[in-house]
């Protein structure tokens, strides 16, 4: 008897832990009946079908989310065709509200998990493995199946599952062998379950009790990974720091036993970190940790509407003052990469609302900056007003919102356009200088990445979307259509901006002719390897091999200072600006860069 076990992930670096804690638990007895066959939803339906019916496996089950439910009702449609006699099952939060309807709409299904599952999938492969061949209850569920709790069958709901007990939950990754399975991927890790708020438009605000797993526990476990040297640990708790005192002592642990390589990403509540833990936060090594940090909105009538009000809506105001404050600290350290999150299109929220709350977010300088939209989950506060609230969302997956009584389709194209642009220059950290100095002129940042959305459409751009190489010249063509008198200032920016990122090769078309500064240029690298200075990590390199290691850039605007008006004034003298590959910024990726001469 085999149960697969199957995952369907949204890109091949993902991982789903879900799968892999099912088949832990059910511990070493029943592990040799469990198979594991993990998809994306780039694999076309025919490819996974074929891969399923080779492998033949008594039982699947299938693990739902938004992102491939999908495809998983297509495979339902096509399996029993295939494989007449296998018996077919599925779990995961996409499935576990309203799950007697989809019993009625996919009546091949055997049943399906609701809620965790670690504990009813243990007891299921049991059934099935002491059943063994069931071919004469192939017509009714057995009195067995009904008697395991947290089922939906054609018979009815069984009882419902007490919540797990995140203690007896194996570690997921607790050999070399175990590890091997998720190279190259996203290794995720949970600490918690459960959240302690109410946002309407999250599941997690259906069941808000938090359990967590016990810190000599965690500690043991975040050792492995340090010790193993994994490069990334993304934790998938709710709100990590909802618990101050025990966020403290897990990041003091891994501030103590930080191996220098593992990056540990977490999703916190910036408006709760107290003065405590921003001192500690503040001596963490660059790159040990980011944050991710959902602010949604800075409106405080949609705070409030939304369920994001603890302490009502005035109070809610200052919430977005202290995520401010916490943010301007963390990032005063220059050691936390920092992404906060926006949501268009929920209640109360028109599109100037939503303006100023990207302004504002904006403003705070996070490393990431990501502009999501509403999704209408089922069983959410918000689904469950939905009408009141003239939302109109998509039939299928991700449910996500095509209008409101406050914001139209149009407006919410225009933010997906937006969300583009910011994607594309600000998120992928290659225009951080440029960028800066077109905010000079518009009147908002959110003006700027308007009026770029507006240019690509106008230039067909979102049809043809340019490579990565080529967005600096589009960029370009851009800021020569906004301030054409600045055309030098704007060549000059963006060939500092590439030279960040970029040990190229061939020059770009934007860079001014360097062949009057070669000599210059040369003496400098011939002082440096006589008299080492900055670059005294290639002593041991001639003149001529550091010059290929390295760039050296001529400029006649400070574009290398951080103050926006800076690289305004043009100088008498040229700047010679050297570019070190070998030294790069922990949360940016961009080259050291020094003055050297001018």
């Amino acid at each position: 008897m085999r149960f697969l076990l199957i995952a369907i992930n949204a890109k091949y670096i993902h991982s789903n832990p879900a799968v892999y804690s099912l088949r832990a638990y059910a511990g070493e007895k029943l592990q040799p009946f469990i198979e594991v066959a993990e998809y994306t939803i780039n694999h076309r339906m025919e490819e996974i079908l074929g891969d399923l019916y080779r492998k033949r496996p008594e039982v699947i089950g299938f693990s739902c989310y938004i992102w491939n439910i999908s495809l998983i009702k297509e495979l339902l449609g096509e399996l029993p065709k295939v494989l007449p006699d296998t018996e077919l099952w599925l779990g995961g939060p996409e499935v576990s509200y309203d799950a007697p309807r989809l019993l009625e709409e996919f009546p091949m299904l055997k049943g399906i998990m609701v809620g965790e599952g670690e504990e009813t999938f243990k007891e299921l492969l049991t059934y099935y493995v002491d059943r063994g061949n069931r071919d004469q209850e192939r017509d009714g569920d057995s009195p067995e199946l009904e008697k395991i709790p947290g089922l939906a069958l054609g018979s009815g709901v069984t009882a419902p599952r007490e919540l797990t007990d995140m203690d007896r939950l194996p570690f997921l990754y607790s050999s070399e062998k175990s590890l091997q399975e998720f190279a190259n991927r996203i290794i995720y890790y949970e600490t918690s379950r459960g959240c302690p708020f109410r946002c309407g438009y999250c599941l997690s605000s259906i069941d808000k009790k938090v359990r967590f797993r016990d810190l000599k526990t965690v500690k043991k476990e975040l050792q492995f990974f340090l010790d193993h040297k994994v490069s990334q640990v993304k934790l998938i708790d709710r709100t990590f720091n909802c618990s101050r005192r025990r966020a403290m002592e897990i990041w003091s642990y891994l501030k103590e036993h930080d191996n220098g390589v593992t990056n540990f990403h977490f999703e916190i509540a910036a408006d709760i970190l107290n003065q405590e833990e921003l001192t500690l936060l503040k001596g963490v090594r660059p790159g040990l940790m980011q944050f991710e940090i959902g602010v949604q909105t800075t409106n405080g009538a949609v705070l409030k509407e939304i369920g994001r009000d603890l302490n009502g809506a005035e109070e809610e105001q200052g919430s977005i003052a202290r995520i401010e404050r916490a943010v301007r600290a963390l990032r005063s350290g220059r050691n936390i990469h920092i992404h906060l999150d926006l949501i268009a299109g929920l209640p109360l929220e028109d599109y100037h609302s939503f303006q100023r709350s990207f302004n504002r977010v904006y403003a705070m300088g996070p490393e990431q900056l990501q502009l999501g939209f509403l999704k209408v989950l089922k069983g959410t506060p918000v689904w469950k007003k939905a009408q009141s609230y003239g939302i109109a969302c998509q039939d299928k997956p991700p449910y996500e919102v095509l209008y409101t009584r406050w914001i139209s389709y149009e407006e919410i194209l225009k933010l997906k356009q937006v969300e583009e642009m910011v994607e594309l220059y600000y998120n992928s950290g290659q225009f951080t200088h440029t960028l800066r100095a077109l905010e000079g002129e518009f009147s908002s940042p959110f003006g700027l990445f308007e009026a770029l959305a507006a240019f690509y459409e106008r230039k067909g751009y979102f049809i043809r979307t340019p490579a990565r190489s080529r967005r600096y010249q589009v960029l370009l063509e851009f800021a020569m259509e906004t301030a054409r008198e600045r055309e030098e200032l704007w060549r000059e920016l963006l060939t500092f901006d590439f030279y960040l990122r970029e040990k190229a090769k061939s020059r770009p078309c934007f860079g001014k002719d360097l062949s009057p500064y070669r000599e210059e240029i040369w003496e400098i690298y011939q002082k440096e390897e006589r008299e080492p200075g900055l670059l005294k990590a290639y002593s041991h390199y001639h003149a001529r091999q550091t010059m290929n290691m390295t760039h050296m850039e001529v400029f006649f605007y400070p574009v290398w200072e951080e103050e926006k008006e800076a690289c305004c004034r043009r100088m008498q003298k040229p700047a010679f600006v050297l570019f070190d590959y070998g030294k790069r910024d922990a949360l940016t990726g961009n080259a050291a860069a020094w003055v050297v001469g001018g």
